[in-house]
């Protein structure tokens, strides 16, 4: 049942309990930028971002249009349906209703009066759909308003994706957990080979998850044990009875994440590999090394620009890493982006380190957490070498996971 029209300067009740939204800080970033206001809009749940920006849960009712509009200066202006009055009553800031289709292309003026450069969750060319939130339709709708649209995508990160100090301090706690999870994985693997002659993918997954529940963290996903061929595509997922056994001689990948079981903490994502036996055979040695040079030379260009306090754009370490895999004659088997953003989600809503899948024209900011993982991935096996990338406040760069130098040897039977 549709409830009563509701007046523009009727009662707002606020439904939940938001997190406090620092207007002063989004309109300084706006000014900061030349922007003369950032709008936000969304339609049932089409923009995360915006959501998130504007600490809207996400189990929030919204099944009409709304949008948010923040000046560089003044106050920020809110329109609604009538039926929905109270998306947004948690926000500062005048707000009008809607009941038409008409009425709301009206007011989209008044949102944006006074605004000719205006941010939006928009790419152009659609070169980076992590950030194409918003339809074009309604693109179309803010341009026939005079108004110029250009991409939101760093100010996002700026108010969606950078780490606060409790959340860098939950990865680093995460990154213990992961880094010790290995020794699981190779203890299971060790001693499966050697009293039973083998041990099944599934079954080392599940003693991972085990300490990862040990420990007071979750995954969102099981992590990936991928044995010889499985090794070789990057999003395995072993299933029991349809998994492979690992045994003398299997070259092993083990893809693990996990974060603190609390709100607001964030995750730890690594890739490391081994051989049960006591010699890593020569070739998976060197695709080894082709990998570890391509991850290397991307943590290398990571660290001389913010030494030299100079900009960093997300393609830029994409291109570092695989231009190494590329002069090496392995360009087609590295398949995905080098790395992507970290957060509360495994894939963050920051940069990612990728100008093969899209382009990623964000910049690397200060607070960033992300992975970089090449890998080279061919029929027989695959090897991926994974750390997590953390530049904090004060633009020093933190390498976690433990960078793997070699593929471990697990040793013979013993």
């Amino acid at each position: 049942m549709l409830t009563p029209p509701i007046p523009a300067s009727g009662f707002c009740l606020l439904a939940f309990a938001p997190m406090p939204f620092d207007l002063p800080a989004v309109q300084q970033a706006l000014r900061d930028r030349g922007l003369d206001g950032w709008l936000l809009y969304d339609f049932r749940g089409l923009n995360p971002l915006a959501r998130n920006v504007l600490s809207i849960p996400a189990g929030a009712h919204t099944s009409r249009r709304w949008a948010y509009a923040i000046p560089a200066q003044g106050q920020p202006k809110k329109l609604n349906q009538q039926i929905e009055p109270e998306v947004l009553c948690h926000l500062p800031g005048e707000r009008k209703l809607y009941r038409t289709w008409q009425e709301f292309e009206q007011r989209l003026a008044w949102l944006t009066e006074g605004q000719r450069v205006v941010a939006m969750e928009y790419s152009p060319f659609g070169g980076n759909p992590y950030v194409s939130r918003v339809d074009a339709g309604t693109i179309e709708l803010v341009r026939r308003l005079g108004k110029e649209v250009v991409s939101s995508g760093d100010l996002i990160q700026l108010f969606e994706a950078l780490l606060t100090e409790e959340q860098s301090d939950s990865h680093f706690q995460a990154d213990r957990v992961t880094q010790a999870a290995f020794e699981v994985a190779w203890d299971a693997i060790v001693s499966g080979v050697s009293e039973r002659g083998s041990v099944r993918e599934w079954e080392v997954q599940q003693a991972i998850l085990d300490h990862f529940k040990a420990h007071g963290c979750v995954t969102d996903h099981p992590p990936i044990i991928g044995e010889g061929p499985n090794s070789g595509d990057p999003h395995y997922d072993p299933k029991p009875g349809l998994d492979r056994e690992i045994r003398e001689g299997s070259l092993v990948l083990v893809d693990l994440w996990c974060k603190l079981d609390r709100e607001g903490a964030v995750y730890s994502d690594l890739t490391k590999m081994g051989y049960v036996g006591s010699e890593v055979p020569e070739q998976y040695a060197t695709v080894f090394g082709i990998v570890a040079a391509a991850r290397d030379a991307a943590i290398e260009l990571v660290r001389d620009r913010f030494a030299r306090g100079e900009m960093l754009q997300g393609w830029e370490v994409d291109d570092a890493a695989r231009n190494v895999i590329v002069a090496a004659g392995y360009g087609d088997a590295f398949v995905h982006r080098t790395g992507h953003s970290i957060g509360a989600n495994t894939h963050g809503n920051g940069a990612h380190m990728d100008h093969l899948e899209t382009v990623e024209d964000r910049t690397v900011m200060p607070s960033a957490l992300f992975s970089i993982e090449p890998g080279i991935y061919l029929p027989e096996f695959g090897i991926r070498s994974e750390i997590n990338v953390f530049v904090d406040r004060n633009s020093q760069v933190h390498v976690t996971g433990g960078v793997q130098r070699e593929i471990l040897a697990l040793g013979g039977e013993a």
